[in-house]
Formats: structure tokens, sequence, C-alpha cells
């Protein structure tokens, strides 16, 4: 899960900040610290030595200092985002330079080239708070986590919050569907499906159908698509790092794509029909989320078998109850008439949705920052 270790650069016009600033003369690592700018998306500004106060040392939202340069730069002004990189996994001294020139990280390449990547495109693109990340999953076919995983994701859009739904479910028939947007332009799965690497959140966004003021990233319907988690993975990071909410309807069955999803989510919440089977079979389904996703809850569905209620189908599943998902007449008839779950501000629906968000924000729920490479803070 991501997080930012950019100073205070200035943002440029169009929303994106600067690349970073790289001091040294070490041709070779110069090549090495340029292909991972590349890698990132972002265009560094190069020095032999630290440029005045007033110059790139302040501005740039991180400064990359190579060890040969280290005590070149022992005058220049303290700021946060300073790392000293270098090759030799040995040095003795590296730690003492990097306290000379106040760094916060010390990285050895090639160990850390992945990490430094994120850091250096985190930077760029101005990476803040990173989107709180709901799952939606069912505890038996049927359950309603798509209609559920709309109106959360609509909900969320009509309070002002950044918002992007992706659909996790390649056998759902396409979350668009739902919105009335199975013909709007834009990128789906198949687009997406052999990604590997890493993303950018702005362009992931700009590239996908927006609809009731979200984006959505939907399954098609006309080709099988198989998410390979390394997929799963960087479309998630690349959305989360946009902040705001993202909200994923996930399948019951739980593949190395779907595993790679619930790792990247901070709370999941499963419907689960109030019926004996749908019971046991949500417990089922229970076990094996919890095996990669701490934060999970449970949301009982109606209409109820004799002597259950949602208290009692919590319990049976034990897991916290979030709250009973309300039955909303004519949602069918109002999707046909083009609004998505959770569109009618008064239905019980959208007023379960918003009084969810209400219950996250009151909690102060947050998203742990990602952790740095072996050799770390110095």
């Amino acid at each position: 899960m991501a997080g930012s270790l950019a100073g205070e650069g200035a943002a440029v016009a169009d929303g994106r900040r600067g690349g970073p600033l790289i001091v040294t003369e070490d041709v070779e690592l110069l090549d090495d610290l340029l292909r991972l700018c590349a890698a990132a998306g972002a265009e560094p500004e190069v020095h032999h030595g630290p440029p005045g106060r007033r110059g790139g040392w302040e501005r740039a939202p991180m400064v990359l200092v190579g060890d040969d340069a280290a005590a070149r730069c022992r005058g220049a002004g303290r700021r946060k985002g300073v790392m000293l990189v270098g090759r030799d996994q040995d040095d003795p001294d590296v730690w003492r330079r990097a306290v000379e020139i106040g760094a916060e990280y010390v990285l050895r390449l090639p160990d850390s080239e992945g990490w430094l990547v994120d850091q250096i495109a985190n930077a760029a693109e101005g990476v803040g708070r990173p989107a709180l990340t709901v799952g939606v999953l069912g505890g038996r076919g049927g359950s309603g986590t798509s209609t559920l995983a709309c109106a959360l994701a609509v909900s969320a859009a009509r309070s002002g919050r950044r918002t992007m739904l992706i659909d996790a479910d390649p056998l759902g028939g396409g979350i668009d569907v739902l919105l009335g947007g199975e013909r709007a332009e834009g990128m789906r799965w198949p687009d997406f499906a052999q990604s590997k690497g890493r993303l950018g959140g702005g362009a992931l966004e700009d590239s996908l159908p927006a609809l009731h003021g979200l984006r959505v990233l939907s399954c098609g319907r006309d080709d099988e698509v198989v998410i390979q988690p390394q997929a799963m993975r960087a479309v998630l990071a690349a959305a989360r790092r946009l902040g705001g909410v993202v909200v994923v309807d996930l399948p019951r069955r739980v593949d190395e794509g779907v595993a790679e999803a619930l790792a990247q989510l901070d709370l999941g919440l499963l419907v689960v029909p109030g019926e004996l089977r749908a019971v046991a079979a949500a417990k089922r389904v229970a076990a094996t989320a919890r095996m990669v996703l701490d934060d999970l809850r449970v949301v009982p569905r109606g209409p109820y078998t004799s002597g259950l209620d949602g208290q009692w189908v919590a319990r049976a599943v034990g897991l916290p109850l979030v709250g009973e998902l309300p039955l909303e007449s004519g949602l069918l008839v109002s999707q046909d008439e083009g609004s998505p779950p959770g569109g009618s501000v008064r239905g019980p629906l959208a007023r379960f949705c918003s009084a969810f968000w209400e219950q996250v924000a009151a909690a102060g729920d947050t998203s742990p920052m990602s952790r740095p490479p072996e050799g770390g803070r110095a």
C-alpha cells in the first residue's frame, strides 16, 4: 500500500509536480537513476552539486544524492525527501554521510530499485493520503454484492469524494451495466489484464468511463479475461494513489488475482442473505478471505428465515456487524429508467451507504504507509 515521501515541492500547472533532483557525477549511477525516473514517468533535474537554496534543492519534490556527491551537499539546506543512493553494499561510511546531508533514507541499488520507482512516481504525482479501499463480496451467489458496490460508489461520489469503482469479477457480466454505462467510451479490464509494472494514477483515471460522477473499471462482456495478480496490483495501486475512495466488487472464489485485491483492501464487506445455507456458505468465504484481509465485516440482507435476524447472522459468521442491507422496492425499474443503485437520495439503499461512509469517517479509518526497503532510514 503505497505512501508518499514527497517534500514540499511546488505543484505544476497540470496537477503533477516536477521530477526529482539528481545530484551526482557518477555516470553509471546517473544512467541507473535516469532509467528509474523514466520507469516512474518523471522528468528529473540533474546537477553535479546542489543548486542554490532558491533553486531545485528546495523546489524538487525529492532529492537523490549519489554517494560521490555527498561531500558537496553538506552545506545544502536541510529538507525532507533527501535520499542517499549508491551501489556499494558494504560501505562502512554510508551512514555518516547520510547524517551529514540530512538524508532520510539510504538506498542501495539494484536492491531498492522497485521501491525507489514507486517513491519517484509518488513524488511526481504529488501523492497524499491514499484512497480508502473497500471491497464487497458475497456469502453466496446472488447476494447482491454488485448492487451494494455500485451504491457505495455512487454515494461516495455524490458526497464529493473522488471515487473509482473496480469490477474484479470477470464472470459478473460487467458492473458498468448496473450504472447504465455499457456503451460508454473508455477502457475495460481486457485493456489492463496483462499489465505489469507501474501504472500512472492520472492516466488510469483518464482512460476509464465516467459515470454518475465516478470512474469505472468494468470487465467486458465480449472477451473472457483472466486478471493476473500483477495487473490487479498495478491497477489498485494506481487507483489508491489518487486518494478519495476505491470500491472493489469481488467474486466469492479467491484466485491469485482476487487474493491480490484482498491484500490491497482497508476494509471488506461480506453480504450474507438471511438464510441458513447462505450463512454456512458465508463462513467458508470468510475463512478464505481472512487469510489475506484483516478487517472483514458482515452486512446481512433480508428477508430472513424464521428465527433469524441480522445480529444472529453476524454472530453465526463470526464477524462484526456493519448494518443490515435494506430492501429497496422498484430497484430494477429505477435501473431501467437510468438511475443506478443508490441513485435515489431518499431511498433506503442510498441512506444505508451514506450512513456507512459517515461511520467510516467518524472512525478515522486510515491506510498504512509503504515501508522503506532494507537499509531504510538514516
